[in-house]
């Protein structure tokens, strides 16, 4: 099976400089949706330690280790994880191809 989610570049040198900052046994990150935003759904990221993480789909891509949410699978497969900065902000972005709409703010989407 291919991956769920790819990760570019900037992605993973953001998530290799949050994990060396993180709390002792975080393994990598989370990703999954929630329920919630004007659109309906929202992307979360989260550490991943042993405890949190037993049975996700396991990606392992440019030296960092990103987990699935089981949930989440279905609202990211073909997607792609990037990272955006500029003058004002800074965070991560997923270019979803689910996506039908998102809001206007771009904090949630809907499927």
């Amino acid at each position: 099976m291919n991956d769920i989610i790819s990760i570019t570049d900037e992605a993973a040198y953001q998530i290799k400089k949050i994990l060396a900052n993180s709390p002792n046994k975080v393994d990598g990150i989370i990703v999954g949706v929630d329920s919630t935003g004007c659109s309906g759904y929202a992307y979360k990221i989260d550490y991943a330690t042993e405890e949190n993480s037993s049975n996700y789909e396991l990606i392992e891509s440019k030296g960092v280790k990103v987990f699935i949410e089981p949930k989440a699978t279905m609202y990211l497969i073909g997607s792609k994880m990037d990272y955006s900065k500029d003058k004002f902000a800074s965070r991560f972005i997923f270019h979803n191809p689910n996506e039908k709409s998102t809001c206007g703010c771009g904090e949630s989407f809907n499927i």
